[in-house]
């Protein structure tokens, strides 16, 4: 079996257990008979660019969507003549994901952020960090509660803006603590 089977194989099972498969279950997708086998393709593989191991060692794709053509620009204003030309290619996840490590998703719920473009159903990355700057879309809990609100600052003291005219300012009273700054929104069309 080549490398490019067994590397498919393995982000199938990513794709379908949302998780990275560990030596011995690679062994059993593949068909390797030894853990030796499985850590040769690994290196392999990592050496190639499809894989990496994080700080505890465990495996992670680096690219899970592979790559997607880009063909140019659609105007999404007045109407103009669309031609296809293959620009370049991009890595969903990588252009996404800046820190693997420390990023993962949430999904949306409610209404809140609506005006910000982050609608319910959504999924943002989240990467983790304990402070931000003012403007930048925070995960944060805020006297007990989470919740994914801009930051702002009036007075040297934070403050959480709701993007949605229906909803009031969150200004902290007991506790306050930010745990993850937004860095995109995934919004799948049925």
């Amino acid at each position: 079996m080549t490398d490019i089977t067994n590397r498919r194989k393995i982000l199938d099972f990513y794709r379908s257990h949302y998780r990275m498969p560990s030596y011995a279950e690679i062994m059993d997708i593949t068909g390797l008979r030894s853990k030796d086998s499985v850590f040769k393709l690994v290196g392999r593989l990592s050496r190639d660019g499809y894989l990496r191991k994080d700080r505890r060692g465990r495996i992670l794709p680096t690219s899970v969507l592979g790559e997607i053509k880009i063909l140019g620009l659609v105007e999404a204003g007045i109407p103009s003549v669309a031609e296809e030309e293959s620009i370049d290619t991009i890595a969903l996840d990588e252009y996404l994901i800046k820190d693997r490590d420390s990023s993962y998703l949430l999904r949306v719920k409610g209404d809140s952020m609506k005006d910000a473009g982050i609608v319910e159903g959504d999924l943002v990355i989240a990467e983790r960090a304990d402070n931000a700057k003012e403007g930048e879309i925070v995960i944060a809990e805020v006297d007990g509660g989470w919740t994914m609100k801009y930051l702002r600052m009036k007075k040297g003291q934070p403050y959480l803006e709701p993007a949605n005219e229906a909803y009031e300012p969150i200004y902290p009273t007991d506790s306050f603590a930010i745990s993850a700054v937004v860095r995109g929104v995934v919004r799948k069309y049925t």
